[in-house]
């Protein structure tokens, strides 16, 4: 999975990770969706689509194959990632410290990070561009001096999937399977290449936050975006999400598995039962062909559930009402 660590580099080796990940206070859980995100879901029928991909610009080592038939119970999940807006509510509600908080930095792309007054760790062996920076984290996105108060409606991120779970304990909702994930990013296609179709750019209109010109060097923005875009930016797919390609990175609740899918007979499937890395779906605004055709809707990648990027957030679901 060395790959999947150029598209997000994972925090540190497992075996000299230190055990800080965040307790859960009962005291959050709210017996409804809180109306901080419960505006934002859309309820889906469920039923039985087509699951993964065999398409020749797959990645096959990334466990997108083969394509199998999936049955879903009817289930709710958000039209658009989690918001700075939405994350700072639950961080103000809370006093929760995110975990690139506690390690006391995150991973920031060179091109973002400050060129002085911050102190850089060194850079990801997988992907000299990912720079360690003390002090990112969802609340200073490129560290110290660096705010997201002019991007509150932007995804937040530097989340750890043990924060987005945090959020999700706050506010009455969950985490997507990463079944029920591909299933509403499809937006009712069947084996479809992205969330709209088969073709990148329908009639040259750009449809998706990604890489634009040459990387890891270049980035010509013709897509509007250095970086996160706002959640609601581009149009929506046919179940009416946003940004399910491209963006940020979005944490799944399954661990990933390590064994080839069964094609078959699946309903409602949640994953292996334990892990080393949860599943991460949709691609970022650094996805580019030249290196990670990740952005396709039977992508994914994983990663240690306290790792945290700077292309990295989540979107929640929930049960059918």
């Amino acid at each position: 999975m060395e790959q999947a660590h150029c598209c997000a580099p994972e925090r540190e080796p497992a075996a000299a990770k230190r055990d800080i990940s965040p307790e859960l206070d009962a005291s959050w859980a709210f017996r409804n969706v809180h109306e901080v995100v419960a505006g934002d879901l859309v309820e889906l029928d469920g039923g039985t689509f087509r699951m993964g991909t065999d398409d020749l610009a797959g990645i096959p080592e990334d466990g997108e194959g083969p394509v199998r038939r999936v049955t879903l119970n009817p289930f709710r999940i958000s039209r658009y990632a989690v918001t700075n807006r939405q994350f700072g509510a639950f961080a103000d509600a809370t006093g929760y410290v995110t975990e690139a908080e506690r390690f006391g930095w995150s991973f920031v792309f060179h091109l973002l990070a400050p060129t002085r007054g911050v102190t850089v760790r060194g850079s990801s062996g997988a992907a000299q561009w990912w720079l360690g920076v003390d002090g990112a984290s969802w609340r200073h996105p490129e560290g110290p001096g660096s705010s997201v108060v002019r991007r509150l409606d932007h995804p937040a991120v530097h989340i750890s999937w043990h924060d987005a779970v945090a959020f999700c304990a706050w506010s009455g909702a969950r985490l997507a399977t990463e079944a029920e994930w591909e299933c509403a990013a499809r937006g009712g296609l069947d084996q479809k290449r992205y969330a709209w179709g088969d073709e990148l750019m329908p009639n040259g209109k750009h449809r998706c936050n990604i890489w634009q010109g040459n990387f890891p060097e270049r980035n010509s923005k013709a897509d509007g975006w250095l970086s996160t875009a706002p959640v609601d930016t581009y149009e929506p797919n046919g179940f009416g999400l946003y940004n399910v390609s491209g963006n940020v990175w979005e944490w799944c609740a399954d661990w990933r598995d390590s064994v080839p899918h069964p094609t078959d007979g699946l309903v409602d499937p949640t994953g292996p039962e334990s892990g080393d890395a949860r599943v991460m779906r949709g691609g970022s605004y650094l996805c580019h062909k030249s290196y990670c055709n990740r952005y396709r809707v039977g992508a994914r990648i994983a990663n240690t559930p306290d790792s945290s990027t700077g292309n990295m957030g989540f979107r929640v679901a929930a049960d059918a009402t």
